[in-house]
């Protein structure tokens, strides 16, 4: 699962617009837009949230879920070297 508020700091800390995250993920700016606005947890088809998340994985995102010790979250991945 991933938040409206994930998906907004995912992008903002890859340095992306909704534009590029759409052509990542394979899916249109339409559905960015209206999976960035939902309020809480996004809901949408499972294929499109699949895609929006690999893009962020792929450009370095890591999402944080949520813990006893804190909230949701994201992050930059650690690099393999």
């Amino acid at each position: 699962m991933i938040t409206a508020a994930q998906m907004r700091a995912a992008r903002a800390l890859a340095g992306i617009d909704q534009k590029t995250l759409a052509e990542l993920a394979g899916v249109s700016v339409p559905t960015i837009q209206r999976m960035e606005a939902s309020e809480g947890v996004v809901r949408g088809v499972v294929d499109t949230l699949t895609k929006v998340i690999e893009a962020l994985d792929a450009a370095g995102i890591e999402l944080i879920g949520e813990t006893e010790s804190g909230g949701r979250g994201v992050r930059l991945k650690k690099k393999a070297f």
